[in-house]
């Protein structure tokens, strides 16, 4: 193994949860354990059980013990007879207690586990997209699944253990104490340098940890990356280079890290087992002259080694749960972090149903820029579009055309101004009420993993078989549909990889249609077809534009020309509006556009 190689983060770990040297926050612990609350009475049974067998435990010596002592040196069968059966009843007694904790302890973590999820996921389904754009799949996958699953494995095992160990500790010392105070005391002399050994390891392990969690999530979001742009990578027989890049980087990054982790939380181990054997060879040779000089009896020296291993058992198992809990911090934080992620478009506490709309909207004086970027995306907008009006917005890419529908949908809300519906003022009304009356058609339409029929009916659950085939029938997706191996049951496959680019269209078109809305978006809905495709989306179009408000952001002269406006949006700001032939007469960036990528 290379030693000079590196575990340091790579200069591109940026985002906030892979910050490994913030300060231990007690508030993490505190709002994990708010998840515990419904539970608060089977945890108290379990707390119950435990106690029964930590006692059963502590017991144990003491009958061997008396099995010596009142039994063998006093030649009494009757009493070591009497210590056997209380020996293998405290033995059988704890079984029982384990046995029952451990199944109460399975339930409430899976509890626990499903509860968090839901949270996370219902949380996940509000953010706004400005999140997903700063935030990988794959690292938001490693937060639900990884993080939350290190969670159950400290909920269901970690929790009440470190509490059995406590219980342990304190029984066995007090059994120690009884026993003879003078080996007791030889014992505990290990302890201070058993308290330095822990304050050495702990903050090592901590950052070790918080770096194994780290890494963990990149692995997990460069393997989401790189399967979900399969295609590109095969396209450019990136393969190698891409696998290479991989092997480098969780050889140079996790996989150091990893070891140099476990090498951390090894090193703990053989000092107490240094410790431990310490002890005991100084109980012995002491105790065991005690036993000559017929201080002590046999029987009690025999109990104090067998409590002396039983004292270093859970000091060994409350480090491992250290371990535990040092990666539940950080897995802890990082949830944490996430559920913290604020909620930038909600609901105004007083915020009404949008009632059935005409389809009117209105941009007044409305500018808008990102949360962290300053510089204006969409400056001083106004723009009145009629129910019912087809209008065109063009523009070169990032002049603000997208951004300017986002608003319309609230998918973000303007830095200033307003964007009204019906006179409504989207932040005076409910999200749901909004976007169920709207159908936003994008460049990738994306199909979910399932049947044809479930994915048209995705903005629609209630609508009939007959419905779902006159949607398709409208935009001309019938034919093509009931091609396919078992027609509108076909599972198109995540992201719809079964069918070609056309096809997908043509389904999210039928969505669209199915779920009637009064405004309707389509964002580049028909850059990436063909002209034959073309054809038939243009018809399929021209169904959905009748009756309602549409937006259509588009490159291909085909799908503008049509439209009851034009409006060009130049550096954020619109420039000119018109219909194709008033544009074109007037000679300014629509003319310009034209001449130089509309042309067909």
């Amino acid at each position: 193994m290379n030693k000079s190689i590196s575990i340091t983060p790579p200069a591109y770990v940026t985002q906030a949860e892979e910050q490994f040297y913030k300060a231990y926050d007690p508030q993490v612990t505190r709002r994990l354990f708010g998840f515990l609350a419904p539970y608060k009475w089977q945890m108290l049974l379990a707390l119950i059980l435990m106690l029964g067998a930590t006692i059963s435990t502590v017991a144990g010596p003491y009958f061997v013990k008396m099995a010596i002592d009142d039994g063998l040196s006093a030649g009494n069968p009757a009493a070591l007879q009497t210590a056997v059966l209380l020996y293998l009843g405290a033995a059988v007694l704890r079984w029982i207690f384990i046995y029952t904790r451990v199944n109460l302890m399975a339930r409430v973590g899976q509890s626990v586990i499903y509860d968090l999820r839901k949270t996370l996921f219902e949380h996940l389904q509000k953010l706004s997209l400005s999140f997903y754009s700063h935030y990988s799949v794959g690292r938001v996958i490693t937060r639900v699944i990884n993080d939350v699953e290190t969670l159950r494995e400290f909920i269901t095992w970690a929790i009440l253990a470190i509490a059995r160990d406590l219980f342990s500790l304190v029984g066995i010392v007090a059994a120690m104490l009884a026993l003879n105070v003078r080996l007791s005391l030889v014992t505990f002399a290990t302890l201070p340098l058993m308290a330095l050994a822990t304050y050495i390891f702990r903050k090592n392990l901590r950052i070790a940890y918080r770096r194994v969690r780290a890494a963990v999530s990149w692995v997990n979001s460069v393997l989401a990356e790189n399967i979900n742009g399969i295609r590109v990578v095969q396209a450019f027989s990136r393969q190698q280079r891409n696998y290479e890049s991989f092997r480098d980087y969780t050889n140079r990054y996790h996989l150091q890290t990893v070891l140099h982790a476990a090498k951390v939380a090894a090193s703990f181990v053989p000092v107490v087992d240094i410790l431990g054997a310490l002890a005991t060879a100084s109980v012995v040779w002491l105790g065991g002259a005690a036993v000559l000089g017929e201080t002590i009896t046999a029987g009690v020296l025999v109990a104090f080694v067998l409590y002396i291993e039983r004292f270093f058992e859970p000091i060994r198992d409350l480090f491992r749960r250290f371990d535990t809990l040092q990666s539940t911090m950080a897995s802890g934080e990082r949830l944490l972090n996430l559920l913290d992620s604020p909620v930038e478009v909600q609901d105004a506490p007083d915020a009404v149903d949008l009632p059935p709309i005409r389809g009117e909207v209105r941009f007044e004086n409305v500018s808008f820029h990102y949360a962290d970027d300053p510089a204006l995306v969409l400056e001083d907008i106004n723009l009145t579009v009629r129910p019912g009006e087809t209008v065109a917005l063009v523009g070169e890419t990032g002049a603000g055309k997208t951004t300017l529908i986002k608003l319309a949908a609230r998918f973000h809300d303007p830095t200033s101004g307003r964007v009204l519906v019906d006179g409504y003022d989207l932040r005076t009304v409910t999200q749901r009420s909004l976007r169920s009356q709207m159908g936003i058609v994008l460049q990738d339409p994306f199909l979910f993993n399932g049947s044809v029929k479930e994915n048209i009916k995705f903005g629609r659950l209630e609508a009939t078989d007959e419905e779902v085939e006159a949607a398709a029938r409208a935009v001309n997706a019938h034919d093509f549909i009931v091609g396919l191996k078992d027609g509108y049951e076909t599972s198109v496959e995540e992201g719809g990889v079964v069918l070609s680019v056309g096809q997908r269209q043509l389904i999210s078109f039928a969505r669209a249609l199915l779920a009637d809305p009064r405004i309707l978006i389509l964002d580049e809905a028909t850059s990436s077809v063909d002209t034959q495709t073309e054809q038939i989306i243009q018809q399929a179009l021209r169904r959905l534009f009748q009756g309602r408000t549409s937006f259509v952001i588009a490159h291909r002269l085909s799908t503008i020309v049509n439209a009851d406006r034009i409006v060009v949006i130049h550096d954020g700001r619109i420039v000119e509006q018109g219909t194709h032939a008033e544009l074109l007469a007037k000679g300014g960036l629509y003319a310009e556009l034209y001449r130089t990528g509309f042309q067909e």
